[in-house]
């Protein structure tokens, strides 16, 4: 059964700096219905339990307001509804709902031939994409029941003559969670690469910047662990080197589930942070980078690809940390170079040498194939490097705390001043910027041709 991806991104909705964000941004949704209706008859009925003679005429008074101000919500419910009912049968049309149906049919027929299994990797491929498609079927027939049932509640409340807020709060709610479900849905046309499916590892290192760099590593790895909890991502970080004063000088992260590289691809290169330094005693404004790599968590039998002993440069080191009764005795972490592009990858989370061994050379092929995707290259052997430099004038993003707060991607300007919720990991409103920029780039080069 395929997962559905998880990322849960609203429709764009632009606001000026420094008020509010502006790039897509996570709608946090109104609050329950029946909240402030609520609020406003609990407030009345105190009046006229305390109050008499001219304070049961306020009560009344109170009591008729707290009815205008939930029919109010009722109607902007209603509206939501509306909106909903339409874009739901957008997705559906544009998803090809009819020719999803008719594919299930072929697949299914096909399925059913007696000399499927002659060749099992076929029979393999044809099966998982049943599978996605009847997954994505399922998912467009959903979307269609939960808006109807939120119809049906708000046409029935409209015939009533008092309002039920418990089942308009349920309607709102329904509302909500429909419309997380839909933008997720049309996310995935944005993920189109041959790895966007895969899980992701992420790899962070302190840059220029001191004590302050290595900090501010650290804070980026618990920014993308943090994202990776809230998308219900299963996350481990499998390598952490501590810096001598504070922070980490690298951290390695895996998160596995469906489209995580597709999701963080785009947060690749280099991070800048401009604060006033903790570690400063005069607490000036300091600048310092962290450089992040992002690479597809690619199952072995992906990894078709040959890598001489010639190209590469191997060298070993103690691992740092807690582990075994090997961790700083011996050298069991390895580092690996593909000499002809200069690109480097470090294993030090398993025990033994070997393990580790085995576990880089299969980071490098992960990034030699991504590489390679990126430039266009049919082997390996002409790809160019690829290292991300952490130091001024590479930044991708940047993280302003003082004088005043911002996080703005240099790429797709896309900014926010809610510098506390991005670095908790509220980092969809980016990512989904990102692959409209991608998107729109690819399109247009494809027209220039």
């Amino acid at each position: 059964m395929m997962d559905s991806p998880r990322l849960l991104l609203p429709a764009a909705r632009a606001a000026p700096y420094p008020g509010s964000s502006a790039c897509p941004r996570l709608d946090t949704g109104r609050p329950p219905f029946s909240l402030s209706y609520r609020r406003r008859r609990r407030s009345s009925v105190q009046v006229q339990s305390a109050s008499t003679g001219a304070g049961s005429q306020s009560s009344v008074v109170d009591e008729s307001e707290a009815v205008e101000w939930a029919m109010q919500d009722f109607y902007a419910l209603r509206k939501d509804v509306e909106l909903a009912v339409e874009r739901v049968d957008e997705v559906r049309q544009a998803a090809g709902l009819e020719q999803l149906v008719e594919e299930i049919a072929s697949l299914e027929n096909k399925s059913g031939d007696s000399t499927l299994w002659d060749d099992p990797s076929k029979a393999q491929e044809l099966l998982v994409a049943l599978t996605e498609v009847k997954e994505k079927v399922r998912l467009l027939n959903d979307f269609k029941l939960q808006v109807e049932e939120a119809d049906t509640i708000v046409k029935l409340t409209a015939e009533l003559d008092s309002i039920d807020t418990g089942l308009l709060e349920e309607a709102s709610k329904i509302i909500k969670a429909l419309n997380k479900a839909l933008d997720n849905f049309e996310m995935t046309r944005l993920l189109s690469g041959p790895y966007d499916k895969e899980g992701a590892v992420i790899t962070i290192s302190a840059g220029a910047g001191g004590t302050d760099a290595q900090d501010w590593a650290d804070m980026l790895l618990r920014m993308y662990v943090r994202w990776g909890e809230k998308q219900r991502y299963k996350s481990r970080v499998v390598e952490k080197s501590p810096g001598e004063e504070a922070g980490i000088k690298s951290a390695t992260v895996e998160l596995e589930g469906r489209y995580v590289y597709g999701y963080l691809s785009g947060e690749k290169g280099t991070h800048r942070i401009v604060r006033q330094s903790p570690f400063n005693a005069k607490g000036l404004r300091q600048t310092s980078f962290a450089g992040v790599e992002v690479m597809p968590l690619l199952p072995e039998e992906s990894l078709d690809v040959e890598i001489p002993e010639e190209d590469l440069e191997i060298s070993f080191t103690r691992a740092g940390g807690k582990g075994g009764q090997n961790v700083n005795k011996v050298e069991t972490a390895v580092r690996m170079v593909h000499i002809p592009t200069g690109i480097a990858v470090r294993c030090a989370e398993e025990r033994s040498q070997l393990a580790n061994k085995i576990k880089a050379l299969r980071r490098l092929k992960a990034k030699l194939l991504v590489i390679a995707e990126e430039q266009r290259a049919s082997e390996i052997k002409q790809i160019r490097g690829d290292v991300v430099k952490a130091e001024w004038g590479q930044q991708i993003r940047n993280y302003v705390f003082h004088p005043y707060k911002l996080v703005k991607d240099v790429r797709t300007a896309c900014e926010t001043s809610d510098i506390g919720g991005v670095m908790d990991g509220e980092l969809d409103p980016f990512i989904k910027a990102y692959l409209q920029y991608k998107l729109s780039a690819a399109a247009e080069e494809q027209s220039a041709k």
